[in-house]
């Protein structure tokens, strides 16, 4: 659920979104195929929008509940940028294709710390073939968003012993980051602060010919869908001697964390840890082959969801 300037907008995100996805559960190796739904919120500035808002989000939920469930289960809903745990309960209502439930109501919960697990793992990864190991201990992380998985991102990398800066359009994420010693700088500074590594975990996008002339870290890897602007922008990263962990295999903790959960043999929490953690095996092997076919990770990851989506038959 986002605020989007037209309807067009809301479709070319939902597109670009679900084609992630598609290759997201496939280099994960998940039995799952590819989707995404949006809900295009009204503006929260508009003049009566405070008052109607929570009538009117229950009816979008509603109707977007009513919309998986004339699909039959080929798409099964989940909670995502704008929406909760709270929120699949109300889908639920409607329709019985839904995942992400709270553990009180049979469901694994809020997905975003196995997303925030995945991203850790990926970080440490790209330290290991960067600096030559995967100690967060001493190394400068710049933080942008600090949401439900960014924050998490930014207190896992304290607590392993980085010096973080962070930055979120949310003042009140100031709170978080006085909590974890970690220096608030406004959202264009992370990009360019000489760090070791840029966590993009807000909204997508922010990679493009010009902001990473800018980039002041060798390293890339964070939690939002869509970073690069265009694919091209993948090969000008790897010109400029930056290693860049392709967002759709970085973010995937959570699907993985889904996928447990429609197992038939029920959720199993330890299984889902074990499996996120297989993020960073799965680009160790990404950056290897990049490098023994000097393509970007972008290409090789590409190369691997299509080698394992054309063994599924997709």
């Amino acid at each position: 659920m986002w605020h989007y300037s037209d309807a067009r907008a809301a479709v070319r995100d939902a597109l670009r979104l679900s084609q992630a996805m598609t290759f997201k559960s496939a280099v994960a190796g998940l039995p799952l195929g590819g989707g995404k739904g949006v809900i295009m919120a009204p503006d929260p500035a508009a003049a009566d929008a405070r008052h109607r808002r929570r009538g009117r989000r229950a009816d979008a939920l509603r109707d977007f509940g009513d919309t998986v469930e004339a699909l039959g289960g080929s798409y099964v809903t989940a909670e995502d940028v704008g929406t909760s745990s709270r929120d699949m309960q109300l889908i639920s209502s409607v329709t019985s294709h839904v995942t992400g439930l709270s553990r009180r109501h049979g469901g694994s919960g809020d997905p975003s710390p196995w997303t925030a697990l995945g991203v850790e793992s990926a970080i440490r990864v790209c330290c290991e073939r960067v600096f030559g190991s995967p100690s967060l201990e001493g190394r400068t992380i710049a933080i942008s968003g600090l949401g439900n998985v960014g924050g998490r991102v930014a207190t896992a990398c304290a607590k392993a012993g980085a010096t973080l800066l962070v930055t979120d359009i949310d003042a009140r994420k100031h709170a978080l980051a006085d909590g974890l010693g970690a220096r608030w700088v406004q959202p264009g500074e992370a990009l360019t602060a000489p760090v070791d590594v840029f966590v993009p975990c807000a909204l997508g996008g922010l990679l493009d010919h010009d902001s990473i002339a800018r980039l002041g870290a060798p390293i890339v890897a964070g939690a939002a869908n869509n970073q690069l602007a265009d694919d091209d922008v993948a090969t000008l990263l790897a010109a400029r001697g930056v290693l860049w962990a392709p967002d759709f295999v970085v973010n995937a903790g959570g699907i993985i964390n889904i996928s447990v959960e429609l197992e038939p043999e029920g959720y199993d929490a330890r299984r889902a840890g074990r499996l996120v953690r297989g993020i960073g095996d799965t680009l160790r092997q990404i950056f290897d082959d990049a490098a023994d076919r000097e393509v970007t990770p972008l290409d090789a990851a590409m190369v691997l969801a299509r080698r394992r989506l054309a063994e599924a038959g997709g």
